[in-house]
């Protein structure tokens, strides 16, 4: 990606940031302040119809912020509008001294109560992934680019096996995952680089079939390029919890590290085309 086309990316997500931002405030505001809001807009003051426009913005601005964090269309369009429907559905109950039938807030929750299934049907035809995934053509690689935690299987020295949950990006022929320096995994991988590694879930329960392979630390160019996979993949996750928490625990963890994950057969493959 060149020069132009990264600034044209970080445009386009601050533009939408602070659009998503700017909105879902407003939406607050009509919501809880409706008097001052209408007051500061010109509407006059009818309570409802400002609940309303607070919970319609709230919903556009959320939307807005999940479109600069999600890849999926669809289950931003459904959170987005659960967020707003919800709110819709409040303003029913809280407002019904002023008009309206209890059979509306009924109706309008159940609403919200659809939607939200649907949300969490798509959510796991994606794989709880909602970030940008890659794609590849290794096929040992293939099952992971939407798995979402894999476990990984790291020996000690006198060849004792420990396994984690870790998450995983697979970009191309190669696949990434991150860990901190004072790790047991990275203490381990400094002294045997072998690894098994297989679907599982957030737990840890494995849930389909392990390979083998090595994993290699990588550093400048490579190291960046790994954490931006990672970032784009869980765009929550590794764009703020993870840096964040390894950040606050440097002094106890150490520094953020990564690696490349290179399956055995990948490895055997590249071997006999030299």
């Amino acid at each position: 990606m060149n020069g132009e086309q990264v600034a044209a990316r970080r445009y386009v997500a601050a533009v939408t940031t602070l659009a998503g931002l700017a909105t879902a405030a407003i939406g607050v505001w009509a919501l809880v302040g409706p008097r001052s809001f209408g007051d500061w807009a010109g509407f006059g003051f009818h309570e409802h119809f400002l609940h309303d426009i607070g919970a319609f913005q709230l919903g556009l601005g959320v939307t807005l912020l999940l479109a600069v964090l999600w890849s999926d269309a669809l289950a931003t369009a459904l959170a987005g509008f659960l967020v707003a429907n919800t709110a819709h559905t409040v303003n029913h109950v809280v407002d019904l001294d002023l008009g309206g039938a209890a059979w509306q807030a009924w109706a309008l929750g159940a609403v919200s109560i659809a939607i939200a299934v649907a949300l969490v049907l798509r959510l796991r035809q994606v794989g709880y992934v909602v970030g940008n995934v890659g794609s590849t053509t290794e096929p040992t690689l293939a099952p992971f680019v939407r798995q979402k935690t894999i476990r990984l299987t790291t020996f000690r020295k006198d060849g004792t096996p420990g396994s984690t949950p870790v998450s995983i990006a697979v970009d191309g022929d190669r696949a990434f995952v991150r860990s901190f320096e004072k790790s047991l995994k990275t203490r381990r991988l400094a002294s045997d680089p072998r690894v098994e590694f297989g679907p599982c879930s957030g737990f840890g329960t494995p849930s389909g079939t392990a390979h083998t392979g090595q994993m290699r630390r990588l550093s400048g160019q490579e190291y960046r390029h790994a954490a931006r996979m990672l970032r784009r993949k869980y765009p929550l996750l590794h764009g703020v919890v993870v840096p964040l928490a390894h950040r606050l625990g440097r002094a106890k963890t150490g520094r953020t590290v990564h690696f490349e994950l290179v399956p055995t057969q990948a490895a055997e493959r590249s071997d006999a085309s030299v």
